[in-house]
């Protein structure tokens, strides 16, 4: 039961942002402070809207 405990504990997670480098690179130190280790990946993207047809 401890191992079912710790794997539960150490679970991977994904966090996406999508907001401008000025912002990303502020809210990197932060990170730093939170997580011990782990892989962070900054892309550039291009956003593209969908949205339903009215009618």
């Amino acid at each position: 039961t401890d191992k079912i405990l710790r794997l539960s504990q150490d679970l991977p997670i994904v966090l996406e942002v999508i907001e401008s480098t000025e912002r990303i690179e502020q809210l990197l130190p932060r990170l730093d402070e939170m997580v011990d280790g782990g892989l962070i990946t900054l892309e550039k993207v291009r956003v593209i809207l969908y949205r339903p047809a009215k009618g």
